[in-house]
């Protein structure tokens, strides 16, 4: 776990660096600190997405996986619930950077691979490239939205923290197959993101993140029939 908790601490000391410049910035700045963020959610979606999909063994898994996970999620709701939830505490649009940087910790290819690479093989190496990259983003991020990006290093500890106890606990059931699909929606995700951010087009992104769900459960429906 201490991968993880470089990673955490990594997002805290940005958010806080951000956020104390977040007042001498112009909202001329502001405007080019989001198209940097939208354009960079873009690019990594993108990258997180073309190789893992050239290897995959299951290539219409992932569109299956977001058309079931985004009537799951649409159906439930997450977006209005999580927006409205975001509003109780702040009037700004923080929930948009909230999102954004959620999806950008948590769902891109090291930090997916690197608590299981942490935990089976005791190499840090993805976390602690990862706690760089998010250390600058969260800057970015923190400037532009706030100090309220900080909670997305809650979010960052439970996932990365489920990933390494499940790498412990079922080792053989984190097939390549799998991380593989969930690196391909988690690209898919990232750049959803920045689409939105961009305003290219409003995507209701976390009413798709239960497509992250579906993966699992055909894998392991196909390994017992």
């Amino acid at each position: 776990m201490f991968g993880t908790f470089f990673n955490v601490t990594m997002i805290i000391l940005g958010s806080l660096i951000g956020s104390l410049t977040k007042k001498y910035i112009k909202p001329t700045y502001h405007t080019v600190l989001m198209q940097s963020i939208g354009l960079a959610a873009i690019v990594i979606g993108i990258h997180a997405v073309i190789n893992p999909l050239d290897q995959s063994t299951l290539p219409v898994l992932f569109i299956i996986s977001l058309a079931i996970g985004g009537i799951i999620g649409t159906a439930i709701n997450i977006q209005d619930r999580f927006d409205q939830a975001i509003q109780k505490f702040t009037n700004s649009d923080l929930s948009t950077g909230l999102a954004t940087a959620i999806l950008l910790y948590c769902f891109g290819s090291l930090s997916i691979l690197g608590p299981i690479k942490a935990a089976l093989q005791h190499d840090y190496t993805f976390l602690l490239t990862n706690g760089g990259l998010d250390f600058i983003t969260s800057i970015v991020l923190s400037a532009t939205f706030g100090l309220g990006i900080m909670w997305a290093a809650v979010v960052l500890f439970c996932w990365q923290g489920g990933l390494y106890l499940l790498a412990l606990l079922f080792q053989t059931a984190l097939s390549t197959t799998l991380l593989n699909e969930l690196t391909i929606i988690g690209g898919i995700l990232i750049l959803a993101s920045g689409l939105s951010v961009l305003e290219i087009k409003k995507i209701n992104t976390l009413n798709l993140l239960p497509a992250l769900l579906v993966p699992p459960v055909v894998l392991a429906i196909m390994h017992f029939i």
